[in-house]
């Protein structure tokens, strides 16, 4: 009758075998190339982002391409890699007195169960709204909100798209589009 035993020093060759074969296939698993070939932008067409939180929402791939996007009262920005529209962001002119929620309803892609600085951001783990400070028309009784929403990037990250709508919205409470409908 056979052995089936095996000794201390096949066994690790076993297991060297087995981690190998393992390792093979998780990197088999990403497809290859799972580095970002572009470099992560801290401007969104002219307006100044947290990069590092932005990037949160990016994959990995070999080009990256920024391009505004504007239509009446709305000024956007869209964010595309390897030709798939990742994150848009958007500066929207709405009702004065309103919430960021109230706002936020209209446009939002999904619920929204975060808030901060008292309601003046609403945000997801995919998306974000903000209520800009001093940013009114008074002509038309409006203000400026802004808009991140990253519907096109699988990962979900809360934390991060609070820190990308807090730093774009106080690069655009800085900028000429703030005052530009306070004529």
């Amino acid at each position: 009758m056979e052995s089936h035993r095996i000794n201390a020093r096949q066994s690790g060759v076993v297991c060297a075998i087995v981690v190998a074969m393992l390792g093979a296939l998780v990197a088999g698993c990403g497809g290859g190339g799972q580095e970002r070939a572009y470099e992560v932008p801290d401007t969104l067409c002219g307006t100044a982002v947290d990069g590092d939180a932005l990037a949160s929402f990016l994959p990995a791939g070999s080009e990256i391409v920024v391009k505004g996007k504007s239509s009446s009262g709305s000024e956007g920005c869209q964010v595309v890699v390897d030709g798939k529209l990742i994150v848009t962001t958007a500066q929207v002119w709405a009702e004065a007195d309103r919430t960021t929620a109230f706002t936020a309803a209209r446009q939002s892609i999904g619920a929204l169960d975060e808030t901060a600085e008292g309601g003046r951001f609403v945000y997801s783990g995919n998306e974000a709204f903000g209520k800009t400070r001093g940013c009114v028309d008074a002509k038309y009784q409006q203000e400026l909100y802004t808009v991140i929403q990253a519907d096109g990037s699988k990962r979900r990250d809360a934390d991060a798209m609070k820190r990308l709508i807090l730093s774009f919205t106080e690069a655009v409470e800085e900028s000429a589009a703030c005052t530009a409908g306070a004529l």
